[in-house]
């Protein structure tokens, strides 16, 4: 009887208090389980979702509307005005006619401001009084609500990468100081859904070996959701210039500039031979995924990751230098004294075969004396004659 009353009332009260009264709420295992579970799917799901606007490619029969309907309107305040030349008053029509192509003629540029042309492979984010609309996607002539306004946050940061460098902008820059007009007024608020390659600065980081080393990347991408970059981040552009120097620099601290002996870069517990050097492919794959997860809210997407400059430090690069040619050089002398022992091992087994000369050991150690000082010397040798007895 008491365990079913425990399974039956094994369940979270909560009292809530607020302002006089109280609330009761009775939560039990499974409920309470399944409230968290769509919570946590709530934050995950955070984020301005993407609206596409479609069937709004009505700008060219809207500019010919308007152009008709200046033309009427100019005919109209013609042809009023020309009625107001007589002794008689006018009727009432004559002027109410006339008013409106007055009128017309003051407020009819407004609809001009919903004609938006995109080019290919080119968005455009619209609000209304601050509320989301949707985006404009794909080449056309748009004719959309004309308070509508385009949205671009990054639309005047310029960065080290394609897209953002141009000829025409120190001459628009200048006009724009000499104007002393806003960059908000003049800058376009389209949003390119090219792809663009992005090319920051140099870094010097430490690898897993605490040695110092200059790399760089760089990183192709492009916007695959227009409304998170906009909405979700303040500025897509350095959001993502930041998220690849900190990713650069995650995976750099985990590989050694070169092969070294008991480095585990995989994190399996096991040592392997990854370097930045001679694995720079995998490097470069593993640093395309981080950024991808860190830019993935802001509606990015990272196609591919390249290191374009793998070096160590100016500060140590001379003495990186000699321990290279240092290892080199043993490598060459270890070739070089394992070929000679070789040579001198055939020597004697083709003398003893043929019992050309016999030799005992103190000869035969001699001889191999010689015969190593010559093939393993760094000058030609200079052979002495000896006219005299071998004994």
């Amino acid at each position: 009887m008491e365990e079913t009353l425990l399974t039956k009332w094994n369940i979270y009260d909560i009292i809530m208090i607020s302002n006089g009264y109280a609330k009761h709420i009775r939560y039990g295992r499974h409920s309470r389980k399944e409230q968290i579970m769509k919570t946590q799917n709530k934050v995950q799901n955070t984020g301005t979702q993407e609206i596409i606007l479609s069937g709004k490619k009505n700008g060219m029969a809207v500019m010919l509307l308007m152009i008709a309907a200046y033309l009427a309107a100019i005919g109209l305040l013609i042809a009023t005005a020309m009625k107001f030349d007589g002794a008689e008053a006018p009727a009432a029509a004559n002027v109410v006619l006339f008013v409106i192509s007055i009128l017309w003629l003051c407020i009819g540029w407004i609809p001009a401001l919903g004609l938006k042309i995109l080019h290919p492979q080119e968005a455009l984010v619209l609000t209304l009084f601050g509320k989301y609309v949707g985006t404009l996607k794909g080449d056309g002539f748009y004719f959309v609500n004309p308070f509508c306004v385009g949205v671009n946050p990054a639309a005047a940061t310029k960065l080290r990468q394609s897209g953002d460098v141009s000829a025409d902008s120190s001459i628009t820059t200048d006009i724009m100081q000499s104007l002393n007009l806003s960059s908000s007024a003049v800058i376009n608020k389209k949003i390119s859904l090219k792809i663009m390659t992005l090319n920051n600065d140099r870094q010097k980081i430490n690898d897993c070996l605490g040695n110092p080393i200059e790399i760089g990347i760089a990183v192709m991408w492009r916007v695959s959701d227009t409304a998170k970059a906009v909405f979700d981040v303040d500025n897509y552009k350095e959001y993502l210039s930041l998220q690849c120097d900190s990713a650069l620099r995650n995976i750099v601290r985990i590989y050694p500039y070169d092969i070294a002996p008991n480095i585990d870069t995989t994190g399996d517990g096991i040592a392997d031979e990854g370097s930045l050097r001679g694995s720079s492919e995998i490097v470069a794959a593993r640093i395309r995924d981080e950024i991808q997860q860190k830019v993935e809210n802001a509606g990015i997407e990272i196609l591919e990751a390249r290191i374009t400059n793998l070096s160590y430090a100016p500060e140590i690069a001379a003495v990186m230098l000699q321990r290279q040619q240092a290892s080199a050089i043993i490598d060459a002398r270890k070739m070089i004294v394992d070929g000679a022992v070789g040579m001198v091992e055939m020597a004697l087994d083709r003398l003893n075969e043929h019992q050309t000369v016999e030799l005992d050991e103190e000869r035969k150690a001699a001889m191999v004396s010689n015969l190593l000082v010559v093939l393993c010397g760094n000058h030609d040798a200079q052979p002495i004659v000896n006219s005299g007895s071998l004994y």
